[in-house]
């Protein structure tokens, strides 16, 4: 990693003040890789959790990094995978406590952890509590037997609903994964998996349709998934299902009750800044004069290895300039309420001029509502996002 002096040199940007700050932790390991997953996960074997030694280098990685992150205090935590569930509830608390040692952690810090339904047993959500997390985000994707054995999930419709009636039992807010556009699924098969979920009470539900992503399995062998039109049937029912229990959709994947929006997934979108330590884990972090992306080695022996010598970094960049617009709005655009124009300079360091073209073409297309205020998308925007999205691609 450069010194943090390489990173305070003058440069284009001029950042008036620096964005809050997010921690995101990756634990990569899981049962079994699922067919259709794109994320840096890796099967583990029996017996083959190598806990204390990646919690050695997670330790490592963090101590290399804090001089970039010096006087900043952490607004949310995430505990991502892989299956972080498969970590030990004593592991989970030396992780947050060797963090806690380490960080200013806000008062109230949301922290969250990332758990599926095959990897608990009872009262361990219960322990993950106890050790300092308080959301869980369980991945359930669905409740049906046929679709979870299509998906690859290694767990049943009895253990989805014994693992979110646990999570509902210890946890004041949680969120539940769920899939939609699976293989043979109907609309009828959609609206029963959103109608057990809400029977369940979650105040958070990410849904997610199903995509066949470059190097899966899926994109090998792939499934026979519903056309275009019944994905958006599926998903106008399931914003009808999710209104009328008491959901607002605040972002195009997500779906909260008042007071339960993810306050780490929050600061992603309004182009925040995160440190992300652990295998392949991606961070984006401002300074005056520059914004710098990093990322971690990839595969676990390698980044355990390089991470307790103090070069977890694999990779470390400057955004450049003319990214930044793009970067900016393809985050801002996912959440309904838009954003404020003053917050583009404001993380970016950049005029409004930059964005101005592609405003003035989606407000043309009826993609984006606008005053001098602030910016959001409409309805047809929010259906036709990737389009709204590409209008701020850097020519």
């Amino acid at each position: 990693m450069k010194d943090i002096q390489h990173y305070m040199r003058p440069g284009t940007l001029q950042l008036a003040a620096l964005p809050p700050l997010s921690l995101y932790v990756h634990l990569p390991w899981c049962i079994r890789k699922c067919p259709y997953c794109d994320f840096n996960s890796h099967e583990m074997k029996p017996g083959e959790l190598p806990e204390q030694r990646y919690l050695d280098a997670l330790v490592a990685d963090l101590e290399a990094a804090l001089p970039l992150v010096w006087g900043r205090t952490i607004h949310s935590v995430f505990i991502g995978g892989g299956t972080p569930s498969l970590f030990s509830p004593e592991a989970i608390d030396r992780l947050l406590g060797d963090i806690r040692a380490r960080l200013r952690l806000e008062a109230n810090c949301e922290v969250t952890l990332e758990a599926n339904p095959g990897t608990f047993e009872k009262d361990r959500f219960k322990a993950f509590r106890g050790a300092g997390v308080t959301r869980l985000s369980v991945g359930v994707q669905s409740f049906n037997d046929a679709h979870l054995k299509a998906l690859g999930r290694v767990h049943d419709r009895a253990q989805a609903l014994a693992a979110v009636e646990e999570a509902a039992a210890s946890f004041d807010t949680f969120n539940l994964d769920i899939m939609y556009a699976l293989p043979g699924q109907t609309l009828q098969d959609v609206e029963q998996d959103i109608q057990t979920a809400l029977g369940l009470g979650p105040p958070h539900i990410s849904i997610y349709h199903l995509t066949i992503e470059p190097n899966t399995y899926f994109a090998k062998f792939p499934p026979v998934v519903p056309e275009d039109d019944m994905a958006y049937a599926m998903l106008d029912r399931i914003t009808e299902l999710t209104t009328a229990a008491g959901l607002e959709r605040y972002e195009v994947s997500a779906y909260a009750r008042p007071g339960h929006r993810c306050a780490h997934n929050l600061n992603y979108w309004q182009f925040g800044d995160y440190l992300g330590i652990g295998a392949g884990a991606h961070s984006k972090l401002s300074f005056a004069h520059r914004i710098v992306r990093q990322v971690r080695f990839r595969e676990p022996r390698l980044y355990m290895d390089n991470a307790l010598v103090g070069q977890a970094v694999a990779q470390d960049e400057e955004v450049s300039r003319a990214e930044l617009p793009f970067e900016f709005m393809l985050n801002a655009l996912r959440l309904k309420d838009g954003f404020e124009l003053a917050r583009f300079s404001e993380r970016t360091g950049l005029a409004l001029t930059a964005i101005q073209q592609g405003l003035v073409e989606a407000e043309r297309k009826g993609l984006i509502e606008r005053d001098f205020a602030s910016v959001k998308p409409t309805v047809r925007g929010f259906d036709f996002l990737s389009d709204l999205q590409a209008m701020f691609l850097a020519s």
